[in-house]
């Protein structure tokens, strides 16, 4: 049992440590947040019930699934086999490190694994996850098959040591099942927080049965379903749960039916009266109480992302440099390098069939079809090209704005590998004030005197971001362009004062950078969202963020959740 003095997180961390033991296979396994030395006594608590295997971080396919093992084949002259990392595991508990930086395809070799082993033959699976932002995290397709996912920053390591844990069930079946009502009410808390994914509800039902396991019981009552929507429902959470409906306008409950008529009491009927009906609401608001407070701002500014990142561009292909990935058949040309682990790899099992009969030679032969390259994936450097609208009298208030948006920006410029640049427009043109650049100097220097006032040439803006962020593209950048603006320009692309053509020439110059497949937002900071704007982001298919009370800080984090 954990300290009666240990923090919630620190007693449902042992709470989700305990069910797991119970039946490792059938709850998936556990995700946990918060390096440090509590995470470390979970993981030494588990080991001393539990077989465990660490899967090493830049494991390959080979290695994972098995194949030839390349050193006794070379020995032996013969092709000779070895198990893979997954078929070692079985029946265990897979440790997988630094989860947040699992390979997509990595991910779907585990998942798949989990998915059709024999019940035998299945594995539970612990993420240790060291992301150190919210948005990092480790693939979906792993997080959906772990039950548990706990957050262990705050926890002591003596929290969680002392845990005792039971032994594993001989048998599924000793679980004792959630009835009718308490699966409706669980569906109701998964409906509330948004979490759309079958196994959510199943691992919750297991939990709540585990729960009940756990405290000596064999029926399920509210206090088990709340901890299973606290454990299993609250960290799947994707929307903020709606408020409570007002009493006032509330329809009265019906009447209770009337008990049943009967001569005597039947034993145990005092204890299923406390298993009634569970109550939804309640069991949403222990939910709700549950959801760690940073995903809790980002449900609220809505910003959530379901997935791995570390702020940098596109992925793309390399032969020389990044994450290595599996190696591929080819020559080494054009810059690829020879994969010669890999090439012997695939030249081994044919030895037996390229040698002619009596020969003695024990080379080995290697073909041109046996021939691998090496491979990696790295990701180009972001750009986040600020457009301005510097005109009419709220100009000054924009580019403020605009500087401290830059300035935070670029402060997390060497961590998230993105570059800032600027473009403000006013009177009869654009202008680029400050070119791609990370030196926080230099950006200092070139926004402490930006210019304001004058007409609207929106098109102009627009035509040279686009512009701009296609050149970007072609020498292998992601840009991301970010428009701040009331959408109202009034300054055409011949320097004419005519609005309808103005307006016309900004949807073409929207349209251009749809055309060219750049991404972008609108932020319109007008002191009431207007119409204007959210058609130029209609044209340059961008999302259209209404911003009236916007502040640097605001900006910066919504650029950088869509960054």
């Amino acid at each position: 049992m954990t300290s009666p003095d240990a923090p919630p997180a620190a007693a449902d961390a042992a709470l989700a440590l305990r069910a797991f033991a119970l039946w490792p296979a059938g709850f998936g396994g556990l995700w946990l947040r918060g390096p440090g030395p509590a995470r470390d006594a979970l993981v030494e608590r588990l080991g001393s019930a539990v077989r465990l295997r660490r899967m090493p971080a830049h494991i390959d396919g080979e290695r994972l699934h098995g194949g030839i093992d390349l050193a006794a084949s070379l020995a032996a002259g013969r092709s000779v086999s070895r198990s893979g990392f997954l078929e070692e595991a079985r029946g265990g508990v897979v440790i997988a490190p630094l989860a947040e930086r699992i390979t997509p395809a990595l991910a779907g070799s585990v998942a798949q694994a989990l998915d059709h082993a024999e019940p035998a033959e299945r594995f539970g699976l612990v993420l240790l996850d060291d992301g150190a932002e919210r948005d990092e995290m480790p693939p979906l397709s792993l997080t959906e098959r772990v039950a548990f996912a706990c957050d262990l920053g705050s926890a002591a390591p003596g929290d969680l040591a002392s845990t005792a844990l039971p032994a594993p069930l001989a048998s599924p079946a000793e679980i004792p099942a959630c009835s009718a009502a308490g699966l409706e009410a669980l569906a109701a808390v998964s409906l509330a927080l948004g979490v759309d994914s079958g196994r959510a509800l199943r691992f919750a039902a297991l939990t709540a049965g585990a729960s009940a396991r756990l405290d000596g019981r064999d029926f399920v009552q509210e206090s088990d379903l709340a901890a299973a929507a606290r454990l299993v429902l609250a960290p799947r959470a994707t929307r903020l749960p709606p408020p409570p409906q007002d009493d006032a306008d509330a329809e009265p409950p019906p009447p209770p039916p009337p008990p049943p008529e009967s001569d005597a009491d039947t034993p145990g009927d005092e204890e299923q009266e406390d298993n009634g009906t569970p109550d939804p609401d309640q069991l949403i608001e222990a939910a709700a109480a549950a959801i760690p407070p940073g995903l809790l701002e980002a449900l609220a500014d809505g910003r959530t992302r379901r997935g791995a990142g570390s702020g940098g561009g596109a992925r793309h292909l390399s032969p020389l440099r990044g994450r290595p990935l599996a190696a591929r058949q080819g020559l080494p040309r054009g810059g690829a390098r020879l994969a010669l682990i890999d090439t012997l790899r695939a030249a081994v099992p044919w030895q037996a069939l390229r040698r002619t009969e009596g020969e003695t030679h024990s080379g080995l032969r290697i073909m041109k079809d046996d021939v691998r390259v090496r491979r990696f994936e790295a990701r180009s450097a972001s750009v986040t090209i600020f457009a301005v609208d510097a005109s009419g009298s709220a100009a000054f208030t924009r580019l403020a704005e605009a500087k401290g948006a830059v300035e935070l920006l670029l402060a997390q410029a060497y961590v998230k590998r993105t570059e800032v640049a600027l473009v403000a427009f006013r009177g009869q043109d654009a202008q680029l004030l400050l070119p791609p650049t990370r030196s926080l100097t230099r950006a200092r220097r070139a926004l402490t005197e930006l210019p304001g006032g004058g007409g609207t040439p929106l098109a102009a803006g627009l035509s040279m971001v686009c512009t701009l962020g296609t050149g970007l593209a072609r020498r292998g950048y992601t840009p991301l362009l970010v428009l701040l603006t009331d959408g109202r320009g009034n300054i055409a692309l011949d320097g004419s004062t005519n609005r309808a053509a103005a307006t016309e020439d900004a949807l073409k110059a929207g349209r251009a950078i749809a055309a060219a497949g750049l991404a972008g937002v609108v932020i319109d900071i007008s002191p009431r969202p207007r119409p204007e704007a959210a058609a130029v982001a209609a044209a340059m298919r961008a999302r259209y963020v209404p911003l009236p009370q916007a502040n640097a800080t605001v900006l910066s984090k919504v650029i950088g959740a869509l960054a």
